[in-house]
């Protein structure tokens, strides 16, 4: 039979009070008192479970989870593998994910998560970009913040963040080694770091060629970086009858859209153009060309913001750093050689 805190004190005659106080080390407790429960510990091969020692130090062992709710969609799931990675990691640690969308606007109006108010949570795992509103709200509680996939532009925080700008220049660095040279860059929100800094990379692959940037076959002015999204850019760009031979959309739902528009206008992906996304989340593409891109090891970073979460708490860091996930290249069928 597993002993627990009462068969404890039972034995070594005191209240569990005295024993909790004991496992938290406390001065209040004599030195003799301490030392004949701790022997009793080790004679019952007594373990507080995490869920005991969460009460003990008044945690809930409970870590938030917040995102956009344009960020929780059954068609572009890449938080939702984030989220995953997140729960699963969790579970060895003994710690629930609470989930918690929030509006992509947020005001004075909208109300603060209730794990907040109620302060349910000793930390809170921040996904995507988010509004400023909403950190500035929850600075006060003075809770732990972990940031997966932004950084916000203020700041100094703990973030595991993926390396946007490598991950660019290997699309396009892609795309030259196929003999392209018209290569277009499509994105939405380049106030997002990760799109700037996948911006960056496409810039910094076409300078390392000797290719200048031309602003004509740059499409940044979408807002969102949904299919819609990319297949409006994509009709901006080929409707002006611009030479481009190999686009790179910033994520694979842009590029998707941007195949999807090609379909309509008769124009052939690898064929005529090739196209490059970003991520590798996109599943339900049977009708569409499988697609070249960068793939993101998504759980992974779930569990890496969870790790850093739980080192947080029992640890006790103090000073925030950042975690650079690397990205692989995966080249299918939408590229291939410029004839």
């Amino acid at each position: 039979m597993i002993p627990t805190i009462k068969d404890v004190a039972r034995q070594a005659n005191v209240s569990t009070a005295t024993v909790s106080l004991v496992l938290q080390d406390h001065r209040r407790i004599s030195h003799k008192t301490k030392q004949k429960v701790l022997r009793v510990i080790r004679e019952m091969n007594y373990r507080p479970s995490k869920m005991a020692r969460g009460l003990v130090m008044r945690q809930t062992q409970n870590i938030g989870f917040i995102l956009t709710d344009n960020h929780f969609l059954k068609t572009e799931p890449f938080y939702t593998y984030i989220f995953l990675g997140t729960e699963f990691e969790a579970r060895g640690h003994e710690y629930y994910i609470l989930l918690n969308t929030i509006p992509t606007v947020y005001n004075d109006e909208d109300c603060l998560p209730r794990f907040v108010k109620e302060n349910n949570v000793d930390g809170i795992i921040i996904a995507g970009k988010v509004p400023a509103e909403i950190i500035a709200c929850i600075m006060p509680f003075h809770i732990p913040l972990v940031f997966v996939d932004y950084y916000p532009p203020s700041g100094d925080y703990f973030a595991v963040l993926i390396d946007n700008i490598d991950g660019g220049f290997k699309a396009t660095d892609h795309l030259l080694s196929l003999g392209h040279r018209r290569i277009a860059f499509i994105g939405g929100d380049l106030d997002h770091p990760s799109i700037y800094d996948r911006f960056q990379g496409y810039r910094n692959a076409l300078k390392k060629a000797g290719i200048p940037l031309d602003d004509q076959i740059i499409i940044t002015s979408e807002k969102a970086t949904s299919r819609e999204s990319g297949a409006h850019a994509a009709k901006e760009l080929f409707c002006h009858g611009k030479d481009v031979t190999a686009v790179f959309a910033c994520n694979d739902a842009m590029a998707i859209g941007a195949m999807q528009y090609c379909k309509f206008a008769g124009i052939l992906v690898p064929q005529d153009v090739s196209i490059v996304g970003f991520d590798d989340v996109e599943t339900d593409l049977s009708e569409y060309t499988p697609l070249t891109t960068l793939s993101v090891p998504k759980i992974d970073m779930g569990s890496q913001a969870t790790k850093m979460m739980v080192d947080i708490l029992e640890n006790k860091i103090k000073k925030p750093h950042k975690v650079l996930i690397p990205v692989d290249l995966i080249v299918r069928d939408s590229t291939k050689i410029r004839n």
